[in-house]
């Protein structure tokens, strides 16, 4: 099963399998108890993966993967329950299909009964002068100071001209 490309070992414990039937598809994720293979696994589909799978699909296949774990308890089974479901993948996502239709459709009704409320924002546009003068206002602070600082870069510029001349000393 390592050589899959749907198949993916999670830990030593927990197995996933991406089933695919056109655009369609989700994840059957297999964790195993401490008692492996006397009871059955845990059997997850509330991946992020999976959020638009509909209930009534979810429930499917958990009731077949349930089934068939039932029937291989004692043996291994990863490997079986992973197949068993691998040939019913287009029958269970074509109910999902026909139930997916029409929660797109309510959808794209809302989102468009949304857009039309919505205006856009109208934002204020300033003038030159008026972004002159609130740029000003930002530098001299709420003192009406200048900042710290603000003049530093011309005593740098200032002391870059003068030559250096060593302290002397006087004995």
């Amino acid at each position: 099963m390592k050589g899959m490309k749907n198949f993916k070992q999670v830990n030593s414990k927990t197995y996933q399998y991406k089933y695919i039937d056109g655009e369609k598809s989700f994840i059957l994720e297999i964790s195993w108890g401490d008692t492996y293979p006397t009871e059955k696994p845990k059997f997850n589909l509330d991946i992020f993966y999976n959020q638009h799978l509909l209930p009534g699909v979810k429930e499917k296949v958990l009731a077949i993967v349930n089934e068939e774990a039932e029937q291989w308890l004692g043996c291994a089974m990863t490997y079986t329950l992973f197949e068993c479901l691998k040939e019913k993948v287009s029958e269970i996502l074509a109910e999902q299909a026909e139930e997916a239709v029409v929660v797109r459709v309510e959808k794209i009704v809302i989102e468009d009964q949304e857009t039309e409320s919505k205006q856009p924002e109208k934002k204020e546009q300033l003038t030159k002068a008026q972004k002159r003068r609130a740029w000003d206002k930002a530098e001299m602070g709420r003192a009406g100071e200048k900042p710290r600082g603000w003049d530093w870069v011309d005593i740098v510029k200032h002391l870059s001209h003068v030559p250096y001349q060593p302290a002397t000393t006087t004995s």
